[in-house]
């Protein structure tokens, strides 16, 4: 029994040396030192001072290789750490070289301060995103001065670009290089040509004999020696550089900067009621505007979704081209219109944000409230495994319609002076997580005036949903958001698209609908999805009030409130007079780009358009 119980604390201690030796063993195999044809007279006797930079590239081309074998940069913890510093010193000793500028254990492992966080392959994509200048300018055969340079020009826009993201990051640099070698370029680490340039390591002759246009010995130091340097010397030297800027530059660019927040800030009225954010908590809410949390972008902005201390999920909208002064009006339109309104069937503002600084430029935010279901548009026209239009029932389509009216109603007549919308489309129609519709995008949105019938301005909006008298003559009135609801009650209810390019012309969706509803086939505009889903009578109503919502004549729509009450049956329809002109695709995009009316139409007709 005792020699049972001596053999079990043998065989015990043994697993445990094991599986500490495993824990702390090197990942990288160091036997490259012994086979890469480097030159190594500079750490002989007696040694040179840049055998310090030698050194460090050699280490580095082990840690290039443990990235692309591992995706990981640096090394898991100090055990590993310590026992790689080992090995590497030990292949050195074996060569009589014995340098005193080694890298100490903490240097070698993974640390949230070395570079923004960043400790695999996966968290820079997640920072940079898939491609970056170092994929087009270090991913070939870096043989001669011009591939060369261009590539380390890129390394050094890259780094920059990843301090930003965390001044105090103290290794970005260092990560250029080991991503650059170990993943961007094709023929990896160990080759001669990657070493020379990326790492600067110098090589012996023999190695260097590449032709005419090869890299002499002298002409790769030059390069080192200009653009690489060791790290410790490189980080200094840029260090400096980034100093001297600042001094120089900085503070000028600091209150320009400075000025510009403040003078959006002040053409925002103070008493909106949103909060104004600083662009930190929205870094942190976002992941640092992570591609993971990307979940839209169109002409206007990129949204990303993020989670605000308090936990309170937003979305969060950049505005694009920020340089220009007619972004600044939409920008500080939105900010002052949304934050004003408070509608169960509105996208709500929480707040804004505006920032600005030398290497970002001027950037301004505005955070939403988070619409879990996603865009109208996505529910009726995405195809393919992805699609969501099959959760779209008869009664959710009718309660997204009646939202919508809801929430116009309440711009044309809840609140002093009336608002109008100007883009209403599917992409801008939101769903909640109760599939409760909210109009959303108010940066084209317009307030009308007192005492006028209509407003005469730029136009502005989305092709097919244009009233026409607003395409052709810039007359805004609140009858142009109307005809904009007719479009959207015609896709909800046929899950087709506000233009049918399927044939050789293309064909409005109220004229191809007016078709149907002339032939007495109403039931074919249906998406037959729910064709067959709710109560045929009041389907039908729904397909009358968006005809006579989208017609040509501005007289012969109702209003908002109106409509709203033809579709809850508390007033009747009128008859559908005629429709007096095909609208169709060809002539309305004419329209567009001319000064005449491509319409031929009697004047009477005419005034009507025009009549408000």
């Amino acid at each position: 029994m005792g020699k049972s119980n001596k053999w079990f604390s043998i065989i015990s201690c043994l697993i445990i040396l094991f599986i500490s030796s495993a824990d702390s063993s090197c990942p990288i195999d160091f036997s490259y030192v012994h086979t890469f044809p480097w030159n190594s007279s500079s750490c002989r006797a007696p040694v040179d001072k840049s055998c310090c930079q030698t050194i460090q590239s050699l280490l580095g081309l082990g840690l290039s290789k443990h990235l692309k074998q591992t995706s990981m940069f640096y090394l898991p913890n100090s055990d590993a750490a310590s026992s790689c510093l080992s090995d590497f010193r030990a292949k050195l000793a074996s060569l009589n070289i014995f340098p005193s500028c080694t890298n100490t254990t903490s240097d070698l492992v993974v640390s949230p301060l070395n570079c923004a966080g960043i400790a695999t392959t996966e968290d820079w994509v997640d920072k940079l995103g898939t491609s970056s200048e170092l994929d087009s300018s270090c991913n070939s055969d870096l043989t001669g001065l011009t591939r060369c340079s261009s590539c380390l020009d890129a390394g050094l826009r890259v780094s920059s670009r990843l301090t930003s993201f965390n001044p105090n990051s103290t290794k970005c640099f260092y990560y250029t290089i080991l991503y650059a070698a170990g993943v961007v370029n094709e023929y990896g680490p160990e080759d001669v040509r990657t070493a020379a340039c990326i790492f600067g390591l110098p090589l012996l002759r023999s190695a260097t004999d590449t032709g005419s246009n090869g890299l002499s010995r002298r002409s790769i130091l030059k390069i080192v020696f200009g653009s690489l340097g060791a790290f410790i010397g490189v980080l200094a030297a840029w260090g400096v550089i980034i100093m001297y800027r600042k001094r120089e530059i900085g503070r000028k660019q600091d209150a320009l900067h400075e000025e510009y927040v403040r003078g959006v800030k002040a053409k925002v009225l103070p008493n909106t009621g949103a909060k104004w954010f600083h662009i930190g908590e929205l870094e942190q809410a976002t992941g640092g505007f992570s591609q993971r949390n990307l979940i839209g972008q169109g002409g206007y902005g990129i949204v990303y979704k993020g989670v605000l201390l308090d936990g309170t999920v937003v979305a969060v909208k950049q505005l694009l081209d920020m340089d220009t002064n007619g972004d600044d009006v939409e920008f500080t339109n939105e900010a002052e219109i949304i934050s004003k309104i408070r509608h169960r069937n509105l996208l709500a503002l929480r707040g804004f944000c505006v920032t600005s600084d030398a290497i970002k430029g001027n950037r301004r935010y505005l955070v939403y409230d988070f619409m879990s279901n996603g865009s109208l548009d996505e529910h009726l026209f995405n195809s393919g495994s992805s699609s969501r239009r099959h959760l779209l029932s008869w009664p959710l389509r009718k309660n997204i319609i009646l939202d919508i009216a809801k929430g116009l109603a309440y711009l044309h007549y809840g609140i002093k002076p009336a608002i109008y919308h100007r883009d209403i489309k599917s992409t801008n129609i939101l769903l909640d997580s109760e599939m409760k519709a909210r109009v959303a995008d108010f940066g084209l949105a317009k307030q009308s005036t007192e005492g006028e019938s209509h407003l005469t301005t730029r136009v502005a909006g989305t092709y097919g949903y244009l009233a026409p008298e607003y395409a052709l003559y810039g007359q805004l009135t609140e009858k142009s958001d109307v005809y904009s609801f007719g479009i959207i009650i015609l896709e909800i209810l046929s899950g087709r698209k506000v233009l049918d390019t399927s044939n050789s012309s293309t064909v409005l969706i109220t004229d191809w609908a007016w078709d149907h509803v002339k032939s007495g086939d109403v039931s074919e505009i249906f998406d037959p999805i729910v064709r067959e889903d709710g109560p045929k009578t009041v389907m039908e109503r729904f397909v009358h009030v968006g005809i006579l919502c989208a017609h040509v004549m501005v007289a012969l729509r109702p209003t908002i409130s109106d409509a709203l009450k033809m579709l809850e049956g508390d007033i009747d329809i009128p008859r559908l007079p005629e429709r007096p002109l095909p609208l169709g695709h060809e002539s309305f995009r004419s329209s567009l780009h001319s000064n005449s009316s491509p319409f031929t139409m009697s004047s009477g007709i005419r005034s009507s358009i025009s009549n408000t």
